[in-house]
């Protein structure tokens, strides 16, 4: 908006409150119309989270159920295997519990030769 005048910038922010709704340019108007700008840019979407191999979580998710059998696979464990990809990527200590659990545990299992 450098190249408009002050004059035009104004004309076309009042031709852009016109154009709205009622409800919408009384909302406009209730928080101040000296403050209201139409022309800020559109804010970036929300980065895409990736673990540390810079894979998303249907990345993993696909490639971790294409590894499998699919005897092995449910609707459930597809599920349980989407909320543990999330909440991983995510850092979120429920997650990296159930995960140190997991591996704790298969250790074990291997110690005492238990292992399937």
């Amino acid at each position: 908006m450098d190249e408009f005048s002050p004059e035009e910038i104004e004309a076309r922010k009042r031709a852009v409150l016109d154009g709205m709704s009622e409800r919408r340019r009384n909302h406009v108007l209730k928080r101040g119309y000296e403050k209201w700008d139409p022309f800020l840019e559109p804010k970036d979407p929300i980065d895409i989270r990736r673990d540390p191999t810079r894979r998303t979580t249907k990345m993993l998710m696909r490639e971790f159920l294409q590894s499998l059998s699919f005897d092995n696979y449910s609707n459930q464990y597809g599920s349980g295997v989407l909320e543990m990809a999330m909440g991983l990527i995510n850092d979120e200590d429920r997650y990296r519990g159930m995960y140190d659990f997991s591996c704790w545990y298969q250790e074990l299992l291997k110690k005492e030769g238990q292992e399937k």
